[in-house]
């Protein structure tokens, strides 16, 4: 097949800058009283932020114009890069913890968060093996349960530090990626009632978990304990109203709702630009799904339609869990908002995989 390369989809482009432009203002607004408390200079955050955001584009611009077809070369190359760092995290000495997770490689404040690598490098494994093996992913043993123990085992290693939000992202987006290539429905109901015990397992085996899923259902029967984060950031997001209190303007990021900046910073865009500048952004994600699922639709290969699906996957369920924790529907977990939270790993990880996304589009028919 002869691929014919254009210019890239503007319109996604432009929806991500434009989050991504969001993002900067908003990690500002949110964390400029948090940062000059902690570190007696107020736009920490923001130098920070704009350092990631510059390295990301420069990566975004780097994939953008690389073909995508390099990355089914060295797919498993990279995979198993991904295994030895998310191992060498559990490592004492080696890995950092940071907010009660052994999830960092670093020296200070600078470091890498191995799981969000793991999460593009699984996404680029499984688009390969299954874009090879289609036609067996029918066949449960032979077919199915391969990619998913390989994906358990990813998942199992990073609940290890335990970063359980990360590792739904993780196989939310490889399950899309599955069920694209054809997988029977009716295996994946079996091994999603599978899916429900093991996570009843994991509620058990940690009782944190079990307090977050009884502030989910009631928050105010332990305001100031399991329930204090969910019920701080619906006082932010009421007094919102539509059109918020003015950039800059929020009072809950005086040190009342948790980590502001990162993954609480849509109950301050909700505070501050009300619900006319919280649809903003919700539109500019549909957008950026929209015309991801358009790249993988008419990619030109089955290799270029899965990884698009699983890079919008992978966007999509992150914003579904993010929004749905700030606005109480799930239980708290870390997560942050993809372009927007302030973040090293997960921003210039998240603007690689957008880059790959254009890529595909410029070969899209």
């Amino acid at each position: 097949m002869v691929k014919v390369r254009s210019t890239p989809d503007w319109m996604m482009l432009g929806s991500t800058l434009l989050l991504l432009a969001v993002g900067v203002v908003m990690v500002y607004s949110a964390s400029a009283v948090l940062a000059f408390r902690e570190f007696g200079d107020s736009l920490y955050y923001l130098k920070r932020q704009a350092l990631f955001a510059a390295l990301g584009i420069a990566a975004m611009i780097f994939t953008m114009n690389a073909d995508y077809w390099i990355w089914k070369k060295y797919a498993k190359i990279i995979l198993i890069v991904c295994f030895i760092l998310l191992v060498a995290v559990l490592i004492p000495g080696i890995g950092v913890v940071r907010g009660g997770a052994r999830s960092w490689l670093g020296i200070g404040s600078f470091g890498i968060q191995p799981s969000e690598f793991m999460k593009m490098g699984m996404i680029v494994f499984l688009s390969k093996w299954l874009s090879e093996q289609q036609g067996s992913i029918t066949h449960f043993t032979r077919g199915l349960l391969p990619p998913l123990g390989l994906v358990g085992l990813a998942f199992g290693i990073i609940m290890l530090q335990p970063d359980l939000g990360t590792g739904a992202v993780l196989v939310g987006a490889s399950l899309l990626i599955i069920y694209t290539t054809g997988a029977r429905l009716l295996h994946l109901s079996y091994l999603g009632l599978v899916g429900i015990l093991g996570f009843v397992g994991l509620i058990i085996a940690a009782p944190y978990r079990l307090k977050r899923i009884t502030a989910f259902l009631d928050p105010w029967q332990d305001p100031l304990g399991a329930g204090y984060q969910a019920i701080q950031s619906l006082y932010a997001i009421g007094p919102g109203g539509l059109v918020g209190l003015g950039l800059g303007m929020s009072r809950q990021k005086y040190s009342y709702l948790p980590e502001p900046q990162t993954d609480f910073i849509f109950s301050i865009i909700a505070e501050e630009l009300g619900f006319i500048g919280g649809s903003f952004v919700l539109l500019l994600f549909t957008l950026l799904v929209w015309r991801g699922l358009r790249t993988a639709i008419t990619a030109p290969d089955t290799f270029g339609s899965l990884l698009a699906t699983g890079i919008v996957g992978m966007i999509a369920v992150q914003v579904i869990i993010n929004i749905g924790v700030v606005i109480g529907m799930f239980p708290v977990t870390g997560i942050t908002l993809p372009l927007i939270s302030a973040g090293g790993s997960s921003l210039t990880l998240m603007l690689t995989s957008i880059g790959v996304l254009l890529n595909i589009s410029r070969y899209s028919r």
